[in-house]
């Protein structure tokens, strides 16, 4: 009897210690770089979200900073146009002065040998006057132009009359009344001119 339950015992501990074979399909082992691989394909994608970002930013960059140098440009020329017009009020006073100046130079007599020793001092003086005032004025960029013989330009000229003239053909400046005036390119103000309306006609 003993000897019988020494044998049972010795066979369950065989059973015990075969491994008993699993049943079922095997699941298969995982390569072990892939991981590494996922790992790498998100790095990846993530390079290139930022990049495409950084793309975007330097755009961005980019228009604002042609913006800034456009504003900076609008501003010195609006700072330039100040400095150069904002006198421009002024200078057409001055200009009407000068105006009056030629006029009183003109109604004078014309010059002749022997005249009056007062009428040479004063026509003298007018002329001296003109020609200092004149040139204060170029020196701060009023010049003036005398269009008689040009084309009549509207920009420039204001005409106040038409005249027929056989010599100057249809459209051209015959008497111009008052100079054209520039303040820095720029019209200050017109020539009153006389236009020729060509050869009169014959009735």
């Amino acid at each position: 009897m003993r000897g019988r339950t020494t044998q049972m015992t010795t066979e369950q501990d065989v059973r015990t210690e075969v491994p008993q074979e699993t049943s079922g399909a095997e699941t298969p082992d995982t390569p072990p770089h892939a991981g590494a691989e996922e790992t790498m394909q998100a790095a990846t994608a993530r390079i290139r979200e930022l990049e495409t970002q950084a793309e975007e930013f330097r755009d961005k960059w980019m228009r604002a900073e042609a913006e800034l140098q456009n504003f900076r440009a609008r501003a010195k020329r609006d700072v330039d146009d100040a400095r150069q017009y904002a006198v421009q009020k002024f200078a057409r006073d001055i200009v009407e002065a000068a105006e009056n100046l030629q006029r009183g130079l003109a109604s004078l007599p014309a010059k002749i040998e022997g005249e009056d020793g007062l009428l040479v001092k004063l026509r003298e003086g007018f002329e001296g006057t003109e020609r200092s005032l004149l040139g204060i004025l170029e020196r701060h960029g009023v010049v003036h132009r005398h269009p008689a013989g040009q084309s009549f330009d509207a920009n420039l000229h204001q005409a106040m009359a038409e005249q027929p003239s056989a010599e100057h053909p249809a459209g051209t400046v015959i008497q111009a009344w008052t100079p054209t005036w520039l303040l820095h390119g720029r019209l200050l103000k017109p020539a009153m001119v006389v236009v020729s309306k060509g050869p009169e006609e014959s009735k």
